[in-house]
């Protein structure tokens, strides 16, 4: 392949890559995102995402503690680590409770 014809099938390559890489680096809001889109986030599997999806058909998340009183699988410590990952509940992450200060 001659150099010329190199460089189109790299610029290719790395744009595919960095499309494919996008939604993970962006937010994702559980009450509009697909399938495919949920799949994105560090965390949740299948079986968790079937169990949002199957969920939000009764009715949209209200905010994070109605998303983890609806979800199986999704407590404090999860929830926290899929906010982190980009995950949203009406387009705002979850809040990490704040830290009772500690007895000097």
């Amino acid at each position: 392949m001659t150099p010329e014809r190199k460089l189109p099938v790299v610029f290719h390559a790395l744009a595919l890559l960095v499309a494919c890489a996008m939604p993970a680096w962006g937010q994702t809001d559980v009450n509009t995102a697909t399938e495919a889109q949920l799949d994105t986030i560090l965390g949740l599997g299948p079986a968790t995402t079937r169990r949002i999806l199957t969920e939000r058909e009764q009715g949209p998340f209200r905010n994070w503690a109605d998303l983890m009183k609806r979800v199986k699988g999704i407590g404090p410590a999860s929830a926290l680590k899929l906010s982190a990952g980009g995950l949203q509940v009406n387009g705002q992450p979850l809040e990490p409770a704040a830290q009772a200060p500690t007895p000097r």
